[in-house]
């Protein structure tokens, strides 16, 4: 990839989880801070879990990365 990766965190899903997507590709629903890391290291991008949150490459969708279902808080 040439420049930085376009890395979108969707908005929670009705069921849980919160699809994540790399320059348009679907990697899989994330269900918390360390999934969206292992998503992203597959993809041959390492970030830390704890870096996630505040990587400023990654655009979360409706709400911030501390949401994962659509009535919790974590």
């Amino acid at each position: 990839m040439s420049g930085s990766p376009r890395v979108t965190v969707h908005p929670p899903s009705p069921t849980g989880g919160r699809r994540v997507r790399v320059d348009g590709e679907v990697l899989g629903l994330a269900h918390n801070l360390t999934d969206v890391a292992e998503f992203l290291r597959r993809a041959g991008l390492e970030i830390d879990p704890s870096d996630v949150a505040l990587a400023p490459w990654i655009d979360w969708r409706g709400v911030g990365p501390d949401r994962w279902g659509h009535d919790s808080d974590g």
